[in-house]
């Protein structure tokens, strides 16, 4: 399978999640955060790949986030005057759907095979805007289909 595939089947599948407005892929630095972004974001980034003679794995963080909003009404004291638990929450649901795919859906059909287990870490960041979500990291095996000359 190309580097081109596994990038393209992993943003089919996040451009068709309800949940998900944009998706985008390559250096987090590139990633416009503007209020002109249309949120929520998933981002996908390939942190190395690993070439085996059977299968090629690639090291892949998704980045799920969305705008936290602030209320001007007083809050309850657990949730706090924002939306981040919510985002949280759907943002994690993001994390986990592609990983349900990948382990018996139509990726894990197409020949994607996850290697461990994943992990999904939860932020919150203040760049142009206060964003939060996930970072999901896993390691996707794909069969090598390079024949040697």
């Amino acid at each position: 399978m190309k580097y081109f595939d596994v990038i393209n089947k992993i943003k089919d599948h996040l451009e068709n999640d309800p949940i998900v407005t944009t998706t985008s892929q390559g250096d987090i630095l590139d990633l416009d955060l503007s209020k002109a972004t249309l949120f929520p974001l998933a981002h996908i980034i390939v942190n190395n790949v690993t070439i085996g003679s059977q299968v090629t794995s690639y090291n892949v963080s998704i980045i799920g986030m969305d705008v936290v909003n602030f209320s001007k009404e007083k809050s309850s004291g657990f949730e706090g005057n924002d939306n981040e638990l919510y985002i949280l929450n759907t943002q994690l649901e993001v994390m986990k759907r592609i990983c349900a795919v990948m382990t018996r859906g139509d990726l894990y059909r197409d020949g994607f095979e996850l290697d461990g287990e994943p992990t999904a870490e939860p932020f919150t960041d203040r760049f142009e805007n206060v964003v939060a979500g996930f970072t999901l990291s896993m390691t996707v095996r794909t069969p090598n289909e390079m024949t040697s000359c």
